[in-house]
């Protein structure tokens, strides 16, 4: 229970207005957890300022608020002022630990702290009263916040102590004083920010070197890293599985779908020089039983133990503690899966070491079948491709199946490429599921593994027998995390493709088109601006044929990400790029007989077979063959060593008009010269014609292959040919308020002065420019902001756009500002941009350029 009179005494709060409350049940850190009793802290952080959230939180219930600016209105909960609420906070967490002195341990180290955490708290429980922070809420910020529960009661206080930037351990320790120091050990975490394993070493040192001089450190001795942390004037107990000289050791260790036994061996001489009596006299060898999974869950029990006969307990009961530690949400926790399976949720969050650890877990349970199932691995830095690529090749040797969820776990799928295991590379949490649940059976253990902001346990979710609830055993089940953005794209700019409506999308264009004819999914220009790489493995496991592309360059791109299906390249190869499609496995177009032989040669010098597609220009009037020239084409391709011809197709020009008339036209010319090469017996198998319009309009232009592009990411052809029920707009633009600021009457906004406040206006500075394919002229008329149109002001410049505002009540810098896509009620669609800007929704999409961040 927190204390008003202590929060004012250790802080120096002022208070503000009418006292409300004089005790609090918990510190609020986020107005979407909110819960009666609460204290809400208005923290500024880099995305939000807490102050714009307060009377949200108090609306839910919390009854004080501490914050650096008092709220302008007067709220029903007590209000405490102070200059910084981060610093507050810390100064009133570090005071209450001074007053209750508990002996403090702080854990720390790069992968297994709050594991290590929760089960030194679970076997100190058997000694006295023990205080644990929840969660990992291990920080500057998040450890003075779980410091809230701390009671007065409590004898041991187990901190988890995490760093992810240089002298944050330092000031830890200071606020936070340990009498005893846990590493687990060092591994490369957090490299974005702490570069390399040496540096993250120095700065989990400093948890040791702040130790008193009766403290003492527990330290994994088959950590050199860890060990070198060691101290002369230091206590130590030292533990570990590969070394003879430590103070605990374990042996023959067996990992069973319960847990994990193992001997441990216990050296005694390692009391010397402690307090008298700290320590019972203990068997050396020692039968144990941790219900945690896995080798790595030896070094978390022998820590435990570690610390445990430090603070005075027998080894016999700190041993038989071990038996009650719980399993977490997330942390290699069995669950019953589908069809019989073994779920091995693995979710929490994941780095290079956890990744491993969690394979060689896999690899020690029985199963029928492994299956590893992993998304990215975050904040690794330059290092992200090499330590990804490792774990695939581990993968490789462990799992019969591996199914990788996003960029940087395709780097894992590559390196597994070429190991015995089957491999699959999804975007999207649906398409693994349904990947896994295809290929899963009796007895297969999936391990489902990544980093927190991958998302991973919405995998978990779809795979968990319906009798399980999954907001029982999964983690990050609160309403919160529905509406978080999990993922940084890299840029307060950027798109979201919703890649499970494409598949959707594709479902209903097959559906339109009868399961006999196939889909050749168009993925020029990057998938019209969606990510083209992304966008193919998505439509792959939705079960598209193939895909078409613009250039070799395109096609390479996917070859080069491992998509395997088939690609035609539907427009112009010159013959020096033949040789590299040949080679890439890349079907051509070609419409012109001397192309036709550099492709036969090169198909000769590289002994493979091109398969080639011939184009008839039927009326666009564009690359092509005049139909009368077609046939002897193909009786020279059937002359020609080395060529298949796949295909033969033409292109409507006119399909998404109202006036249909010439598109049919150009139907009979293609049907004509359909029936003349048919009589000559040359009807290639694959006819195409019907892009998304023609698809949509007329069935008879479907023959064996369509080749969908604008409907795929749900957007119409034309308002003459509208997309039907069920098709899902594919791409939301987004970006965000940089600046508010106030102007007076009568001033000139952004490059030219051509637009000037009417009155004292409110303008708001977005990130996005020209740059990005947010059109200059004409521009943009309109965006969404809170749920509401506002309008485009001043020039678009090449980074920055302006908006009026001054109607929209308590816009602030970091509010979402949506450019195409829906905000509350309101929507803008690339269709009512394309009728502001002049053109056609295939160019507003398309026209948004790389520098802007695709996210799923």
């Amino acid at each position: 229970m927190l204390q008003l009179q202590d929060l004012v005494e250790t802080t120096g709060a002022m208070l503000h207005g009418p006292t409300r409350a004089q005790q609090f049940d918990d510190f609020c850190y986020d107005s979407r957890l909110a819960a009666p009793g609460q204290l809400f802290l208005a923290v500024k952080s880099e995305r939000r300022d807490g102050h714009a959230f307060i009377v949200d939180a108090v609306q839910h219930g919390c009854v004080g608020v501490i914050c650096e600016q008092p709220p302008l209105t007067e709220l029903e909960a007590t209000v405490l002022v102070v200059p910084d609420v981060r610093v507050a906070l810390q100064q009133w967490a570090s005071a209450m630990l001074q007053r209750y002195q508990p002996l403090v341990i702080g854990v720390t180290g790069s992968v297994g702290k709050t594991s290590t955490k929760r089960a030194i708290a679970t076997v100190l429980a058997g000694a006295g009263p023990t205080f644990a922070s929840r969660r990992s809420f291990n920080s500057l910020f998040g450890l003075p916040i779980a410091l809230g529960r701390l009671e007065p009661e409590h004898r041991f206080a187990v901190l988890e102590m995490g760093v992810d930037r240089f002298g944050e351990m330092r000031r830890l320790a200071a606020l936070f004083p340990p009498q005893i120091a846990v590493v687990t050990n060092v591994a490369p975490t957090h490299l974005r920010y702490l570069r390399d394993e040496d540096h993250i070493a120095a700065e989990k040192a400093e948890l040791v070197r702040a130790l008193p001089p009766d403290g003492c450190a527990i330290l994994n001795a088959d950590d050199p890293r860890v060990m070198a942390m060691s101290r002369a004037e230091t206590a130590v107990i030292s533990f570990g599985l590969s070394r003879q000289d430590v103070t605990l050791r374990g042996e023959h260790v067996v990992v069973t779908p319960t847990g994990t036994r193992f001997d441990v061996v216990f050296d005694p001489r390692a009391t010397a020089g402690w307090p008298s009596g700290s320590m019972e006299p203990s068997p050396a060898r020692s039968a144990a039983f941790v219900p945690l999974l896995g080798r790595h869950s030896v070094y978390i029990a022998l820590a435990a133990l570690g610390v445990a006969l430090r603070c005075g307990m027998s080894l016999e009961s700190a041993i038989e503690r071990l038996r009650v530690i719980e399993r977490q949400a997330g942390r290699l926790n069995p669950l019953p899966g589908v069809n019989e399976c073994t779920l091995l949720d693995d979710t929490y969050n994941a780095s290079p070491a956890s990744a491993h650890a969690a394979l060689d877990t896999l690899a020690a349970l029985p199963a029928r079948r492994c299956i590893a199932v992993f998304g990215d691995m975050l904040e690794l830095g330059e290092e992200a491709q090499r330590l990804h690529a490792a774990v695939g090749r581990h993968a490789a040797n462990v799992a019969d199946v591996l199914i990788a969820k996003g960029d940087l776990a395709a780097t894992m799928a590559q390196a597994a490429d070429a190991g015995p295991a089957e491999v699959v590379v999804t975007h999207t949490a649906a398409d693994v599921i349904a990947a896994v649940r295809r290929r899963v059976q009796p007895g297969d253990v999936v391990l489902v593994k990544g980093s927190a902001e991958a998302r991973m346990e919405q995998v978990v979710g779809g795979l968990l027998v319906p009798e399980v609830p999954a907001s029982m055993v999964l983690v990050r089940q609160e309403q919160a995390f529905q509406t978080l953005r999990s993922a940084d794209p890299g840029r307060p700019t950027w798109i979201e493709v919703d890649l499970q409506a494409v598949a959707n999308n594709l479902r209903l264009t097959q559906a339109l088109v009868g399961p006999q004819v196939r889909v050749l999914a168009t993925l020029k220009a990057d998938a019209y601006g969606h990510g083209a790489v992304r966008v193919a493995r998505t439509l792959l496991q939705a079960g598209v044929w193939g895909f078409g592309v613009a250039t070799v360059g395109e096609a390479g791109a996917l070859r080069d990400a491992g998509i395997a299906g088939p690609i035609l390249i539907l427009g112009y190869t010159p013959a020096w790029q033949v040789r590299d499609a040949i080679r890439r496995d890349v079907r051509l177009t070609v419409f012109d007989p001397d192309v036709a032989r550099e492709i036969s040669s090169a198909a000769e010098e590289l002994q493979r077979t091109a398969i080639v597609h011939v184009k008839a220009d039927t009326g666009m009037a564009r690359l092509g063959l005049q139909p009368a020239d077609v046939l002897p084409l193909l009786q020279l391709l059937h002359e020609l060593p080395g060529i298949e011809v796949e295909g033969l197709f033409t292109h409507f020009a006119t399909a998404d008009s109202a006036d249909q008339r010439f598109a049919q036209v150009q139907l009979q010319r293609f049907a004509s010269l359909l029936e003349t090469v048919t009589h000559a017996g040359l009807r290639p198998p694959l006819v195409h014609a019907a892009n998304s319009a023609a698809l949509l309009r007329f069935p008879e232009t479907h023959f064996d292959l369509v080749r969908p592009g604008l409907a795929l990411y749900g957007l119409a052809p034309s308002s003459a040919t509208p997309l039907p029920a069920g098709f899902r707009p594919v791409l939301s633009f987004k970006t965000e308020v940089a600046q508010v600021k106030t102007l007076l009457a009568d001033t000139p906004v952004s490059y030219g002065g051509s637009f000037v406040t009417a009155r004292e206006s409110r303008i708001a500075t977005i990130p996005v420019g020209y740059a990005d394919g947010f059109r200059r002229s004409p521009s943009w008329k309109y965006v969404l902001l809170r749920g509401r149109r506002v309008p485009v002001v001043g020039r678009v410049a090449m980074d920055y756009t302006m908006l009026d505002v001054t109607d929209v009540p308590g816009v602030r810098a970091g509010d979402e500002v949506v450019l195409i896509g829906i905000q509350g009620d309101e929507r803008i669609t690339a269709d009512e941009v394309a009728e502001w800007l002049g053109t056609i929704n295939y160019e507003v999409v398309a026209a948004i350029l790389p520098r802007v961040p695709r996210t799923v």
